[in-house]
């Protein structure tokens, strides 16, 4: 009888295992002070379940991000050869992008601690990206692993750690987006960050192209 309960709570697990494996992990909680730096481990967590198949959402105040892991086939959104020595997929694989050094084109970028990302400001001039993969066939991994998506509020950065927040206010007309910073970018002289196609609209300046920005930190 011991024997018969046995395999049945084994099969019933492999159910429950099989069933989770094929479908898109939702998850959606509130990021607070305490929660904040789990973010990040959740992610990677997440992303060892099915690479491609996980989807993990979170809120901060009226702001809500969804997080998927893109296939490892996918090409990056930026030509990044290098991330703390490895080739950029290895170093995702690992989880060794949060703060590594990195190269583009001969160049070698180094990340802020974060203490030094904590207290971030900065005003320059932003520009965005993301539309020209709505006319491309595949999709494009993030430098953080994930799948870029032109609609959602994510940016990149040259020098924050991945992933983090900030909040991004356009100095033209005042509109203001918190946004995740999951990429590397702009590498254009004179550009502090590159937000999404979804983000430019909404702070208006998609059809201008670039604007002078406030980018400071998020205090969670």
């Amino acid at each position: 009888m011991i024997f018969k309960k046995n395999v049945l709570l084994c099969l019933f697990i492999m159910i429950i295992l099989v069933t989770c494996s094929c479908s898109m992990l939702n998850t959606t909680y509130n990021v607070t002070k305490k929660t904040v730096t789990t973010t990040y481990k959740t992610v990677k967590l997440a992303t060892k379940i099915g690479v491609g198949t996980v989807k993990l959402s979170y809120k901060i105040g009226s702001y809500t991000f969804d997080v998927v892991s893109a296939p490892f086939d996918w090409p990056m959104t930026h030509d990044i050869e290098s991330v703390g020595g490895m080739s950029p997929k290895e170093a995702i694989r690992l989880g060794k992008v949060k703060r590594s050094p990195y190269v583009v084109k001969g160049t070698r970028y180094v990340p802020m601690t974060v203490s030094e990302a904590a207290i971030y400001k900065e005003i320059g001039i932003a520009s965005w990206y993301g539309e020209e993969t709505l006319r491309q066939k595949d999709g494009h991994m993030t430098a953080n692993g994930e799948a870029f998506n032109p609609a959602m509020p994510t940016a990149a950065h040259k020098h924050l750690p991945l992933p983090m927040h900030v909040r991004v206010t356009n100095k033209d007309n005042g509109r203001s987006k918190i946004v995740r910073v999951n990429d590397r970018g702009p590498f254009v002289n004179g550009r502090i960050i590159d937000v999404s196609a979804g983000v430019a609209k909404e702070l208006g300046f998609y059809d201008k192209g670039t604007v002078k920005v406030l980018v400071e930190a998020v205090e969670i």
